[in-house]
């Protein structure tokens, strides 16, 4: 296994639920050790694998505004396109913009509700 001290660390906004079921944001840091992927390419940063059972590609028109809910099953969001704010149960905001991705763990509790901010439709990945 490559050594990890020195590895880039990809930061990523994360939503989760506290034991009373409240939604807070905090970060999920992944590291990205230098690894010999995909031979013949020469190496560079890659995490370790992480389990996904499939993928779900969405499009948010503008103006959408979604109801609280907890999220299906533990999940990524990554923006290809336009803006959201999510907002926790305890009323904390975050923006997700193009490029920017999200984990979302809060599969219990109050759940979070998500609008789209953007002049544009938010086209995104969720991984699952």
């Amino acid at each position: 296994m490559p050594n990890q001290v020195h590895a880039p660390i990809l930061s990523l906004l994360h939503l989760h639920a506290d034991e009373q079921g409240d939604t807070h944001f905090g970060t999920e840091d992944v590291a990205l050790p230098l690894q010999d992927f995909a031979p013949p390419a020469a190496p560079f940063n890659a995490s370790a694998p992480r389990s996904a059972m499939q993928y779900v590609l969405i499009r948010l028109p503008v103006g959408w505004v979604g109801e609280a809910h907890p999220s299906p099953r533990r999940q990524i969001l990554f923006c290809l396109s336009g803006s959201l704010r999510i907002t926790c149960s305890t009323g904390a905001t975050a923006m997700v913009h193009q490029g920017d991705g999200i984990v979302m763990s809060d599969v219990s509790g109050k759940g979070h509700k998500s609008e789209v901010t953007s002049a544009e439709p938010v086209n995104a990945v969720i991984v699952q």
